[in-house]
């Protein structure tokens, strides 16, 4: 029995270890494979974890820089809205002053044509004396 026992020793050396000794080799590649990937993958942890703090510092920049531009154009519509009303002053004054001056215009277009009617006046009032200065001449005549 012990000649049994010893050949299934030699049958399981001969046919299994090798196999041991292939899939020991063969762990041992994965294992070094499987470092390497860990390696790597926590070197692009790394990096993503320098990105990601590089992103969230742009951030703050960025906010920042919107502040700004946000105070810039709050600022620039004060002064447009400040603008506006000075235009709006300035359109009612322009408005003022061109109703003054188109009364001012009435009042010297009244007196223009008062200038006229006196004027065709005059000329029938010195009409009118020249007839009544014929008719006196001819009455003179006929009472003489």
């Amino acid at each position: 029995m012990e000649v049994v026992v010893e050949n299934v020793k030699k049958l399981i050396q001969e046919l299994i270890l090798p196999e041991i000794g292939i899939i020991k080799d063969e762990y041992l590649e994965i294992k070094s494979i499987l470092l390497l990937t860990n390696k790597r993958i926590d070197d692009i942890n790394t990096h993503l974890a320098d990105q990601s703090r590089r992103i969230d510092g742009l951030r703050v920049e960025l906010k920042e820089e919107i502040a700004k531009n946000t105070a810039r154009i709050d600022e620039t519509n004060k002064r447009i809205d400040e603008t506006n009303k000075r235009i709006d002053g300035l359109d009612k004054s322009l408005t003022a002053r061109i109703d003054e001056t188109n009364k001012r215009m009435d009042r010297l277009y009244d007196v223009v044509v008062r200038r006229d009617d006196h004027k065709v006046l005059e000329r029938r009032i010195v009409h009118v004396e020249q007839v009544i200065e014929g008719m006196k001449e001819e009455l003179l005549k006929l009472a003489a």
